[in-house]
């Protein structure tokens, strides 16, 4: 049965490491990671409070969470390999599609070859799908993958996607710095420090601020989502990310064109133009914020104001994520 097996898997392996330069191919996957793991996602992707209440909600569902979301051996990923580099190291380009089939966009692969990048794209990942559940595993998988089986030069890994799946991207490049050196938002992006978009732990959200970078490339007449933009964009300075470049295309909603990826790419692999002084200010002015609302919070548990307490707790949650992880679980009962 094992001899069986491995005679199986055998042709796909033999096939993904002699991909050959500069065409497509249709690939499957067979190594998973604990960054991709159920659990590694909750606390990267849920507020503190929700994961924690994750557990208890499935068991009073008789349920239990499964170590991965997603198998595998049903998965396809679409992957396109440049011609091998002068310096022997390829970067790499994660892509988050809105539609189901997995495509690599019009005019794209021009770009692609004359910076190295790989490109590697889900199928069944698009705005029909689940995001904790298929779009973000499904990603950090495919990154995960190419990464160990090409020499992909680490500061040269980026995400990027279309419309939902932009923020899907959005998502990923905020949750896994330690993965994605930044990202490409083309036409969707929403405000960070929310519920829906927590922020991370306090030693991922200080990667994402200092060595992070995001793009923003939206059509100057897509009028709805460069509203969408510019309240992205005021969030994250807000939490401290100046790393940020707009990219405006005349054009309406539509996946951009090969000029104005290649000016994101320019922008993504600039040196990094640190702003030292304003960071720390920035950061010390959400520790006061934050430590003002903990007690705000401790003051009410005094007076046994314990709905109000209750309330301002969630609020604490959503706004400041990770950052609050360890007073919001200490709650927890």
């Amino acid at each position: 049965m094992r001899l069986r097996a491995i005679l199986f898997l055998l042709p796909l392996a033999v096939a993904l490491a002699r991909a050959d330069a500069g065409t497509l191919s249709t690939v499957m996957f067979s190594t998973y990671t604990p960054l991709s793991s159920n659990h590694e996602l909750a606390s990267r992707f849920l507020t503190p409070m929700t994961a924690a209440s994750v557990p208890t909600r499935l068991a009073a569902m008789r349920k239990r969470l499964s170590e991965q979301p997603v198998d595998l051996s049903k998965e396809t990923f679409l992957l396109y390999v440049p011609a091998p580099q002068p310096s022997g190291l390829y970067g790499l380009l994660v892509f988050v599609p809105p539609w189901d089939e997995a495509r690599l966009p019009a005019g794209w692969q021009d770009v692609l070859d004359r910076f190295g990048l790989i490109f590697v794209s889900a199928s069944h990942s698009g705005n029909g799908e689940t995001d904790l559940g298929r779009r973000e595993p499904l990603a950090i998988l495919a990154e995960q993958n190419i990464a160990k089986r090409y020499p992909v030069a680490p500061d040269r890994i980026f995400v990027a996607g279309f419309s939902g799946g932009s923020r899907v991207a959005m998502r990923l490049a905020l949750a896994y710095p330690d993965l994605f050196g930044g990202a490409i938002l083309n036409a969707g992006s929403d405000p960070i420090g929310t519920a829906e978009v927590p922020i991370p732990a306090p030693d991922l959200l200080r990667l994402f601020q200092e060595h992070s970078r995001l793009i923003y490339v939206t059509g100057a007449r897509d009028i709805t989502r460069l509203a969408m933009d510019a309240a992205s964009i005021r969030s994250m300075r807000s939490w401290c990310q100046f790393n940020i470049q707009e990219i405006r295309p005349d054009s309406d909603h539509t996946v951009t064109d090969s000029r104005a990826l290649a000016r994101a790419f320019d922008a993504l692999l600039a040196p990094a133009e640190g702003e030292p002084i304003k960071l720390v200010a920035c950061r010390e002015a959400i520790r006061a914020e934050l430590s003002s609302q903990i007690g705000q919070l401790h003051a009410l548990d005094v007076a046994g104001k314990t709905d109000e307490a209750r309330t301002l707790a969630r609020e604490i949650d959503a706004r400041f994520g990770g950052l609050a992880a360890r007073e919001m679980l200490s709650r927890i009962p």
